[in-house]
């Protein structure tokens, strides 16, 4: 890895090689810097999502706030009951304790970068993409729960089936 380790002095890289990725063609997580290389201030993911897809179930977390900018495509977000689209140069706002989540709104592929503050949450991110840690009604909400997460499918399968978005 061409990273300089933390602590290091000098201008500190991550190449394109050396970032980690969970997913697949359908939604795909970049780690671009881990909530460990900034002692916990921030993670910033980069999340890539088929047309139509939604990222998550709707949900809240305690602890973090999350900040997303759209590089490319359409950003449809649900938060608290409101629903917005946004394009490429636009970025949303999501704070801690509110119900949200999101989803590739058009037809061409989406690229968002979110900023995580404090990070953290990334790492539940990962747990998902790990065998089994598939979205499921009965092992999501506990696993969920071990990062100050909260997650409510009831809620979100009306706003799957609004958008005819694949989850």
């Amino acid at each position: 890895m061409n990273a300089n380790p933390a602590g290091a002095t000098g201008i500190r890289v991550k190449t394109a090689r050396d970032i980690e990725a969970t997913g697949d063609a359908s939604a795909l997580d970049r780690y671009l810097i881990d909530g460990a290389d900034s002692d916990g201030a921030i993670a910033v993911v980069e999340h890539l999502l088929a047309p139509r897809v939604l990222a998550a179930p709707i949900h809240r977390h305690s602890r973090e706030d999350e900040f997303s900018l759209v590089l490319a495509g359409r950003l449809g977000v649900f938060e608290d009951g409101d629903e917005v689209v946004v394009g490429p140069g636009d970025l949303v706002f999501k704070p801690r304790g509110r119900w949200h989540t999101f989803w590739n709104a058009g037809e061409e592929p989406l690229r968002v970068v979110e900023l995580i503050v404090p990070g953290g949450i990334e790492q539940l991110f990962r747990r998902l993409a790990e065998p089994g840690g598939e979205y499921d009604p009965e092992t999501l909400p506990p696993l969920a729960a071990e990062y100050g997460c909260e997650v409510d499918f009831a809620a979100t399968m009306p706003l799957v089936q609004r958008h005819n978005l694949a989850f």
